[in-house]
């Protein structure tokens, strides 16, 4: 995990600048650490982007107490999983790793609202689509079957059409990270669940 050392760091100063105590943490890959409208789309929650580069469910699992260490709190956001499928790890695996971070989650931050947003699909993954399906699947049936304080965002279904084509304007040149309008449509759909489980 050295690797994202110089990132981790990069999270803990860029947190330190914020002039306020953050309600919701929004933490994960860079599909957060890129969403540079975060702060603006989310600022009645007082947001902070504690999300790096090239992260893994998995590192977020490893560097999860360090970089939760100065903040209480009212909510947490979180996406990764992306990158570990990317990297050659199966669903189960990263499955197994969403189970961690419950935990972690719950032994820090107690009982407070914890949303997955579910993985997204992606033009360069696409190939392993099938791959995508399950791990969301298994992730939102453990959340569904527990009912207790984590929520599941499904943004996949709202970024493929009728035709199970992806919708290829919500990505950048790169066909991986998300364009302006695919945070956009990220925004209305995480508040949409925010203001159901407030």
């Amino acid at each position: 995990m050295y690797w994202y050392e110089d990132e981790v760091k990069r999270v803990e100063k860029d947190s330190l600048k914020l002039g306020y105590a953050p309600e919701t943490i929004f933490y994960g890959s860079s599909s957060i650490r890129m969403w540079g409208s975060l702060y603006n789309d989310f600022k009645d929650l007082k947001p902070v982007n504690l999300g790096f580069g090239g992260s893994t469910l998995a590192a977020c699992v490893w560097f999860f107490d360090r970089v939760m260490t100065p903040y209480q709190p009212k909510r947490l956001l979180f996406y990764a999983g992306d990158n570990d499928l990317g990297d050659g790890r199966n669903p189960e695996e990263v499955f197994i790793f969403f189970q961690q971070l419950v935990v972690l989650a719950t032994k820090r931050f107690g009982d407070i609202p914890c949303y997955f947003i579910s993985l997204k699909p992606s033009v360069v993954r696409w190939p392993i689509i099938d791959k995508f399906k399950y791990t969301n699947n298994l992730i939102e049936s453990e959340i569904v079957k527990h009912d207790n304080n984590w929520h599941f965002i499904d943004i996949f279904k709202e970024m493929i059409d009728a035709a199970g084509n992806l919708k290829k304007e919500y990505f950048l040149s790169d066909g991986l990270h998300l364009s302006e309008s695919g945070y956009s449509l990220w925004k209305e759909i995480v508040w949409d669940h925010i203001n159901v489980n407030h």
